[in-house]
């Protein structure tokens, strides 16, 4: 087992991992910025050493700074958490060249999945089934992609090769507009990701978002703990995720969840990682594969019994999985709202001091927040503060649960999108399940 581990994150996610860690018996080191020296986990770690200032390029995403800290406290491993450096190929290179344990996948590894192209390559090499598209980069022959989009067939997607968090794709619904969006998001994914490759594929119009959750070692082992559905989105970016997927059978979750363990072997896949499908009218399609622990991983944890932050830490040490697939038991429902500080209707941030906090409680309910009453929200990173999770025996259960939780939610002196999260839980559409990724913008008029 590892014996030192540097935790290169903050918020929720940090106190998350240091709570794994402790269970284990592993120390810990907080890296902070000039901003953060008053987060829970920094005030609980072992160590803890102030990296840069408050903005993220200078503190955490400062390399050669996260790496220095890691020398000078003797850590042995490295672990990004989400967002940040969580899936930079670089880091995870430089991590391991120094010395270091990277706690997930090998650069290799990152590197093929943070391409969208070579990922949907690797994935049809597989056997995963992906969305028809181009099949490759687009060149500069506006012939030829008028050609390929009109096999694909419209409404298609331009999609940058390097894109994330909602940015880098355009849908084009005719062949007047296509060779625009296509110069257009080539422009914008150079400018966003110092990577202008653009690709098609074909536009979805009603699907819902739903990925598979994945655990490998690197040994030949590879297990999945079953779907989550993520389709409450606002821009690209999840509100609402549930586990298990409504309408998902346990037929279609051994197929589709066999196919990502078998790809997991193929690409000698090790720790945690996430396999994201559209899915619709009883399809899955491939859209990009996530090489780090998600910010949902709580509804995984909570159907399964599997604490996925400590199995990535038993796989980082060079153990194989504690377990197989088939004793992988999907039980009960669990839902999950994240938390913003944030205006519930104009979401414009909302950094600032809590004055007053209480934690909702009681049985199925689960709080995963570094915020506390005291704590300055500050104004520099994402505006998550926390996740709410419930879960129940069923999903009605589950859902009533987080109905109560909300309810008994308290954070004053800042705002938060918990007015959101209560409409979202009262919605009649919601209830029946299987709403698709654009219904919650419709709701909210935003398209």
């Amino acid at each position: 087992m590892l014996d030192k581990v540097l935790i290169a994150n903050r918020g929720e996610i940090a106190l998350r991992i240091l709570r794994a860690c402790k269970e284990l018996g592993i120390k810990t080191v907080a890296v902070h910025s000039t901003a953060d020296r008053n987060l829970k986990h920094v005030l609980l770690a072992d160590e803890s050493i102030c990296i840069g200032g408050p903005a993220a390029k200078d503190s955490y995403l400062n390399v050669p700074a996260i790496i220095a800290a890691a020398e000078v406290t003797n850590s042995i491993a490295i672990h990004p958490g989400y967002g940040f450096l969580s899936e930079n190929a670089d880091f995870a290179e430089q991590v391991e060249k120094s010395g270091f344990v990277f706690i997930g996948p090998k650069a290799e590894t990152i590197n093929l999945m943070g391409d969208k192209v070579s990922a949907i390559n690797a994935m049809k090499k597989a056997g995963v089934p992906c969305v028809p598209g181009s099949d490759g980069p687009l060149g500069d022959d506006a012939e030829k992609n008028k050609a390929i989009a009109k096999r694909i067939g419209y409404p298609m997607i331009v999609k940058a090769a390097g894109g994330g968090g909602g940015r880098g794709m355009r849908v084009v619904r005719s062949e007047d507009e296509l060779i625009e969006a296509i110069a257009m998001t080539k422009a914008e994914a150079g400018a966003a990701f110092n990577n202008d490759v653009v690709y098609m594929e074909k536009f979805l119009e009603n699907p819902r978002h739903v990925e598979i959750q994945v655990l490998a070692d690197g040994q030949g082992n590879a297990i999945h703990l079953g779907e989550r559905d993520c389709s409450m989105q606002r821009r690209h970016q999840k509100v609402v995720e549930e586990a298990p997927a409504p309408g998902i059978t346990p037929e279609m979750r051994a197929a589709i969840g066999e196919r990502c363990r078998r790809a997991c072997i193929e690409l000698e896949y090790r720790g945690a990682g996430t396999f994201e499908f559209l899915y619709e009218n009883g399809e899955f399609y491939f859209i990009e594969m996530n090489t780090r622990i998600q910010v949902e991983h709580p509804v995984s944890e909570l159907i399964t019994g599997v604490d996925l932050i400590k199995e990535q830490l038993r796989i980082a040490g060079g153990q194989p999985l504690s377990l197989e697939q088939s004793e992988v038991q999907i039980r009960g429902h669990a839902i999950e709202c994240r938390i913003n500080a944030e205006d519930a209707e104009t979401f414009i941030p909302s950094p600032g001091k809590v004055d007053m906090f209480h934690a909702p409680g009681g049985l199925g309910v689960r709080w995963e927040s570094h915020i506390y009453a005291g704590y300055t929200v500050p104004p520099h990173y994402d505006s998550m503060i926390g996740k709410l999770i419930t879960y129940g025996e069923n999903r009605d259960v589950a859902i009533a649960r987080m109905r109560h939780a909300l309810d008994e939610l308290v954070v004053e002196g800042i705002k938060t999108n918990v007015p959101l999260q209560q409409k979202i839980m009262a919605d009649e559409n919601f209830f029946n399940g299987g709403t698709n990724i654009h219904y919650l913008e419709k709701k909210l008029g935003l398209n």
